[in-house]
């Protein structure tokens, strides 16, 4: 399984932007996606994830209200929505895939997870 994100770039305090994270050499049944940051000097941590069966989404408190996650069966695909960005939110951003019910509020870990993506820059700054 290969994982591939996109979307990524610079934009000002209070925009948006859409992440994808598709999949090649399998697909999301049975998955948990898993979306993390990493800033600089700052350790790696889950943002939001979902789940295919049971089907589940969660967001890490931080980012509740401002990040979602979606799942595109039909394209292979699931989706990051960033809205109203702050400089904070300033990282790198990979998406993660194991085949197991993992997603919850209370986050899976990096080592909860098995396939990684090389990870999309995100800048926010005025």
């Amino acid at each position: 399984l290969q994982l591939e994100e996109s979307g990524g770039g610079w934009v000002q305090p209070g925009g948006s932007l859409r992440l994808s994270c598709k999949l090649s050499g399998g697909t999301l049944e049975y998955s948990t996606i898993v979306w993390f940051r990493q800033a600089p000097g700052k350790a790696r941590e889950a943002v939001a994830c979902v789940s295919d069966f049971p089907r589940n989404t969660a967001e890490a408190d931080f980012v509740r209200g401002r990040f979602t996650t979606t799942m595109a069966e039909a394209e292979n695909k699931v989706y990051l929505q960033l809205n109203a960005l702050q400089p904070e939110d300033t990282a790198v951003y990979y998406c993660a895939a194991v085949y197991f019910p993992i997603c919850s509020t209370a986050m899976p870990l990096p080592t909860d997870m098995k396939y990684w993506g090389e990870g999309t820059l995100v800048t926010v700054s005025s």
